[in-house]
This record gives structure tokens, sequence and C-alpha cells, in this order.
């Protein structure tokens, strides 16, 4: 089948119903797969030809499956072991009270940047978050959107899942995208904090009695931090083994190109026996594994409606579009990840969405592939936050928060992603 087979109109139809039946809750992956086979009828495929636009856009993204698969062990050591919860204690304890919301926006992105997923991140934070808040008489509008910025920094410089993706999307190795998003996301960190500093007064406060429950749960069979550092130690060396060696001009190093599809799970094991927790291995790989298969899923379903728009007329008329609009190609790419991550209110989904469906007509606008990847991955944290998705509720009661001041955080977490995206822009559309 050739990539005129399918029009623009039967490919743009499979992505809006796959998009609608999301928002009205049926499983993302059963949505999206639903979503290409109404598509392909719609623009002229036959029962052979939707079969094989299934099966060519799932096999695609097995890459980005198998990446995602191996990074589970290195989640599930993150998560299971308190490795994470005990980085994040340390990090808000040696800043102190006085430098509060640095201190817990800095703690956030750096568990999220060492591979725990962002919903998590803001779990595991947000009882030091509001054991300090009712210290300090800060209110939970203000810790949250330290926490989430923080988060959404940490989420593009990250081997997370939706990492992995962009990366994949755009035939690129997940460092690149990780370094990628460094200049951004310590923007977006430093516009997190100063929006929580300005808002820390502002809102409903921590209670006593929230406060004294946090004291009755608090974990104390954490590892000591020499121990918990080393998982996140070993993987971030490892990937930025090849990158530096690129810049100091080491040809050795820069030629050894380990993906992290080895990294992620050696980097597991090594931190998991140096817990000395070896015996709980096999429990921790099944952890990580079943925080991981959603997105599987989701990646799954994303490659059945990437393989219908790939073999569409409608990567072909976005280009057009674009260049008869005499607006940049460079717009293209935040553009989608801003549209598809706010569809699904997931920055995983939304990534997976845009690289899948638009990568093609992104590349074909000239933007080169870290450009895009990098854009689109920042694009994806503007709006993922929104209600019809699932961290907005899990950051709502990990704070108890009302649903008034709830509302309220997302505006300003808007606020830094957008402030992500626009740093992005600015560096890989018109500088570099």
């Amino acid at each position: 089948m050739n990539a005129l087979d399918i029009s623009w109109f039967g490919a743009l139809s499979g992505l809006a119903i796959a998009i609608v039946l999301i928002l009205l809750r049926l499983a993302p992956t059963y949505a999206l797969i639903l979503g290409a086979i109404v598509g392909g009828f719609i623009g002229g495929a036959n029962f052979t030809e939707v079969i094989q636009i299934l099966i060519s856009g799932t096999q695609s993204v097995q890459g980005t499956v198998i990446r995602i698969i191996a990074a589970g062990v290195f989640a599930g050591v993150m998560m299971e072991s308190g490795a994470a919860e005990t980085i994040a204690k340390v990090i808000v304890d040696k800043l102190g009270g006085t430098k509060a919301m640095l201190s817990l926006a800095l703690a956030t992105m750096i568990i999220t940047a060492v591979g725990v997923f962002i919903p998590v991140a803001v779990l595991i934070v947000a009882p030091i978050a509001l054991s300090v808040g009712n210290k300090m008489g800060y209110s939970k509008v203000a810790l949250l959107i330290a926490l989430s910025g923080g988060g959404k920094a940490g989420n593009i410089i990250s081997p997370n899942p939706n990492t992995i993706a962009a990366a994949g999307g755009f035939g690129l190795d997940v460092n690149q995208v990780m370094i990628g998003g460094l200049v951004p996301a310590l923007i977006g960190l430093a516009v997190a904090v100063v929006i929580a500093s300005f808002m820390k007064y502002k809102g409903t406060k921590v209670t006593d009695a929230e406060a004294a429950e946090l004291e009755k749960t608090n974990s104390t069979n954490l590892p000591p931090l020499s121990k918990a550092l080393v998982t996140p130690v070993i993987a971030v060396v490892l990937l930025m083994i090849s990158p530096l060696g690129a810049m100091l001009g080491i040809d050795f190093l820069a030629s050894l190109k380990i993906d992290s599809l080895f990294i992620l799970p050696f980097a597991g094991i090594v931190g998991s026996l140096a817990l000395g927790r070896k015996n709980k291995m096999i429990e921790y790989c099944a952890a990580g594994l079943n925080r991981m298969t959603p997105t599987i899923l989701i990646i799954i379903g994303a490659g059945a409606i990437g393989g219908l728009i790939t073999a569409s007329t409608l990567p072909a008329e976005v280009v057009a579009l674009v260049e008869s609009s005499g607006l940049s190609g460079t717009f293209l790419a935040p553009i989608a990840g801003i549209l598809m991550a706010g569809a699904t209110a997931s920055t995983s989904t939304g990534v997976i969405l845009a690289t899948g469906s638009f990568s093609d007509a992104i590349i074909n606008t000239g933007v080169a592939p870290l450009a895009a990847a990098v854009m689109v991955h920042s694009g994806a944290t503007v709006i993922d936050h929104l209600p019809h998705g699932t961290y907005f509720h899990v950051t709502r009661n990990a704070m108890a928060m009302t649903m008034k001041d709830r509302m309220r955080v997302a505006l300003f977490e808007s606020v830094v992603g957008l402030t992500m995206t626009i740093v992005a822009i600015i560096l890989y559309g018109f500088i570099l």
C-alpha cells in the first residue's frame, strides 16, 4: 500500500474518534485501535488494508515498547525500595525551611529526573511538603505548584516512557533527548519556584491535624543516601558516556553507544544489590513492569493510529498547510505535543501520539530530529494536567486539596509548561 491510498480526512477522522473515545473514558488502547480501524474505512481502505495498517503501525513502535519494558526494572527499584523517598528527604532537609519552595521543587525534579513517574514523585514528596507547609504556614496551592512544576521540569530530562517515546519517534538515543531538555527544564524549575514563592500565603493552609496524621504514617525503614544514589548515579553515568565522549572528542567513548535498553536494567540490578535487597529483585521487577504496562498498551494503540496517519495523505497535507500559512514549521512540533497531551491529559500518551502521528510531517518541514523531539516533549507539559486525566486527581488527593484550589494550581502548571516550551522553541527553533 502506498502512502496515498488513505485520504487525509479518514486519518483525521480516526484520530478525532480516538480522542473523543478517550475523553469518554474508554480504555486508551481500545480507543486508539478503534479510531485507526474506523478511520481506515472512512479513508477508503478495505478490510485487508486496514489490517496491514494496524500491523505495520504496531510493529513500528516495538523498539520503544521493549525499552520501556527494560526501564521497568530501574523504575521498580527506585520506587519500591524507598531510594527515591530518601533522596527527596535529604534534599529538603539540607536546603532547610528558608528555601522551602526551592527544596520541594528541586526534590520532585530530581526524583522524576532519575526515572520515577511524575505522579509517583509527587506522591513521594507530598507528605514532606505538607509537613514543611504546616511549620511555615504555606498554602497547599503554593506547595503543589512547587511539586508539580519541579516534576514537569524533571520529566523532560528523565529516562521515563515519555522521553523514550520522544527519542524513539525521531530515531534518537534517549540520552540525547534528556540532555536536550536540560535548559528548558532548569528555566521551568526557576519559574515554578518563583510562582510558588509568590503564592505561598494564598489559599488553604495545612492544618495541624493533617500534619499530626503525617507523623503517624512517616516511613522509617528507608535506605541511607549513599545506597539510594547508586541506581540513579550508575544510570546517569552510563547514559552520559557517549555524549561526553563526543563533546570531549574522545572517539572511543563517543562510539560506545550503549542503549538505555541495557543501561536501565543494569543500573536497577546493581542498585538493588547495593541496597541489600537482592531477595526483593523479582518483586521490584514485577512492580516496575506493572507500572509500565498501561503505557505499553497505550503505545500499541498509538502505533495503530500512527500507522493510519503514515499510510495517509495527512502528513503531506499538514506540511502544505504550514507552508501556505507562512507559519514556521518549527511550531508544528510543540503544537502537536500540546494538543495531543491536552486531549489525553497525559504527558506520555501525548508524546506517543504526537510522535507517532506527526513525526514525519514535522521532519518534512525541515526541523532537525533533536529539535523536534525536545519541542514535542516540552509542549506535552503545557496542559497534560487537565481534570480528565489521572494526574490531576492523584495530586489533588496527595495534597488533600479542594477542587477550587486544585484548579488554581492548574493555571500555574500551564505557565511552567509553556515557559519550558517557549525556551525550547527559541533554543532549538531559532538559535541552534
